[in-house]
């Protein structure tokens, strides 16, 4: 459950372990665009970034990388798809932990791949904290007010998440039995309306990730009171950790990377990792990234693969402990 930009050194793993000579002669790409599901509706800030390194990532291949959304059962139906598609570099996936680990939890037999020996984990891409948030008006200036008015009131507060088993509501599950609090739980089918609900009064909170949320705290539209990462977010100096207002162990990181199905060619695996890593350090997308307190991702290959691995293992008993369900 560790942020991916506290993980140091993939990038000279990275620069040695690309170092070979038979990409020159690879027949990878040929014609035909490359498939780049995202699990995720389109619209939505994730989607935004996705479709940015996309472009990046064509123009680097000489192939266009079209992003197709294929939503659906908490983002089990897209990653499923590319989990089954041909290994041969034409289908990848934005791996996303709401899929690969809360997802695999949560839909139990009914998700039929996993999430580490069925994909060839290329990289990591981006990473958000998450946050609860609330409207301007009320009189929740803090994390400590919040706590006194949920003990005051037990379940008489209401927050929002972007649905059952989603990270917003994980993180909102851990951050009540840490405090020691109960509130009520209302899940959507995506964060926008969330926000919507919030900013129009319907209700006081939610939890979001930072990087959706970025433009209504500028805006002064919502409030932050504290997020999951374990230090200070630099473009969000002023919204506290949970880990300094106490809560040592609220880490959560909302990470997405990019993932072919396995058996895909390990030259097309290391090309495609070297391509991200040059894409990585576009402008545009660190400009973007920058816009939406988004930090890039420092992990490929192995050790992302091995991330991957670590957080399906962290995550599971929290996950099953929450008593959050899909049925």
């Amino acid at each position: 459950m560790s942020p991916i930009i506290t993980r140091r050194g993939a990038g000279a793993l990275l620069a040695g372990s690309l170092a070979m000579p038979a990409l020159a002669q690879a027949p990878w790409p040929k014609a035909g665009p490359i498939r780049f599901v995202v699990p995720f509706g389109s619209g939505g800030t994730t989607d935004i970034i996705a479709r940015i390194l996309a472009a990046e990532m064509g123009q680097r291949l000489g192939q266009s990388v079209v992003v197709d959304n294929r939503p659906g059962a908490g983002a089990t139906l897209g990653t499923g798809q590319v989990a089954r598609a041909a290994p041969d570099g034409y289908t990848l996936v934005l791996s996303v932990i709401s899929a690969m680990v809360v997802g695999k939890v949560l839909y139990g037999p009914r998700v039929t791949w996993d999430p580490v020996a069925d994909f060839a984990h290329i990289a990591m891409v981006m990473s958000t904290p998450y946050l609860w948030l609330v409207r301007p008006d009320l009189p929740i200036r803090s994390v400590a007010d919040l706590v006194a008015e949920a003990k005051a009131k037990p379940d008489g507060l209401t927050y929002g998440t972007s649905g059952i088993g989603s990270m917003p509501h994980l993180t909102a599950v851990r951050f009540c039995r840490a405090a020691g609090i109960s509130m009520q739980h209302a899940p959507y089918r995506g964060a926008a309306q969330v926000a919507t609900d919030v900013m129009s009064g319907t209700l006081p909170l939610m939890v979001d990730s930072l990087t959706a949320a970025s433009a209504n705290i500028r805006s002064g539209a919502l409030r932050p009171l504290a997020h999951s990462w374990p230090e200070r977010v630099p473009d969000f100096p002023e919204i506290p950790t949970f880990r300094e207002l106490g809560y040592t162990d609220l880490v959560v990181d909302g990470w997405s990377g990019i993932a072919a199905p396995a058996r895909t060619p390990r030259p097309i695996v290391e090309k495609l990792a070297e391509v991200v890593k040059e894409s990585l350090a576009s402008p545009d997308l660190l400009r973007r990234y920058k816009d939406t307190a988004t930090a890039p991702g420092r992990l490929f290959l192995e050790d992302a693969q091995k991330y991957v691995q670590d957080e399906l293992a962290a995550w599971t008993p929290i996950i099953q402990a929450s008593g959050a369900s899909v049925d």
